[in-house]
């Protein structure tokens, strides 16, 4: 399990959870590490990211330049989104993720994966944060989803609901699907950053897909080491910011109050499949 969870502040990060990025700190193979990533997954994710992800990339400096310095790195997102970026030691509480995403701050883990994790890390790094959730900041409805996100959150907080908020990023942000032209791509970051789930998720006939739904979103629960089972899929953008900020979720919380967890392969007959087709 991941070893950059925390319950208190470490003596290095502020009382906000956020660090100096240290940039001068890491070293040559770090930076080498973040190109060979950047530059295979650029390739890669051609094939089933939407066209704003793709847009969105030009957001991160040229992988040559090895790890992006922050301060640079904001003055770009400012400039183009409104957002900016901040270090965290990795996992952080609630409460403070909720007031940084409320307030158009990304907090992005202040370490890169090992050279033998490879394509794959069993915990979020700055790799998973920066390629797999700053591009589709260029959608403006995207970021104002995750504005709608962070102030629900809060709300959740008061109301001991914030598991349901967590299933509901995970359903999205990390693991959520779009269609675009007819056909099926990813915009959560989990996987716009690994490859063989991304491809999985997209295009396998054995993985499921169920339509936009937050009641059954947040009580979904979801796996931590392995490919998910099932996936949830909106129509658009549109459709994703419009239910968020028009659910009124202290009704929803009250409605599955006192219902058990789903597990991930469960059934309902209220499910909305969607299948693949030749056509789409």
């Amino acid at each position: 399990m991941s070893e950059h969870i925390f319950a208190d502040p470490p003596d290095y990060c502020q009382s906000d959870w956020t660090m100096a990025q240290n940039w001068g700190a890491f070293k040559a193979e770090d930076h080498h590490r973040w190109q060979n990533l950047l530059a295979r997954q650029s390739r890669l994710v051609k094939a089933y990211a939407p066209a704003i992800f793709l847009e969105g990339m030009n957001l991160l400096p040229d992988a040559r330049d090895g790890i992006p310095h922050f301060d640079e790195l904001n003055h770009v997102l400012m400039k183009e989104t409104g957002w900016q970026v901040v270090a965290v030691p990795g996992w952080i509480p609630n409460k403070p993720f909720f007031e940084h995403i409320a307030n158009r701050r990304f907090p992005v883990a202040n370490f890169l994966r090992t050279a033998e994790s490879g394509a794959y890390n069993d915990e979020p790094d700055m790799f998973h944060d920066l390629f797999g959730h700053i591009p589709m900041l260029a959608d403006p409805r995207f970021r104002d989803f995750l504005v709608a996100y962070g102030n629900a959150g809060l709300r959740a907080e008061r109301l001991d609901a914030a598991d349901y908020l967590g299933r509901l990023w995970l359903y999205t942000v990390e693991f959520g699907l779009i269609l675009e032209n007819g056909r099926v791509k990813a915009f959560g970051g989990g996987l716009l950053s690994s490859h063989a789930e991304a491809v999985h998720a997209t295009s396998a006939d054995d993985a499921r897909r169920l339509r936009f739904d937050i009641p059954r979103i947040m009580r979904t629960d979801y796996h931590f080491d392995r490919f998910q089972e099932v996936y949830f899929l909106v129509s658009s953008m549109d459709e994703l910011l419009g239910k968020t900020e028009n659910t009124h979720f202290a009704d929803v919380y009250r409605e599955l109050d006192g219902l058990s967890v789903l597990a991930p392969g469960d059934q309902l007959p209220s499910d909305q499949d969607y299948a693949i087709t030749t056509a789409g």
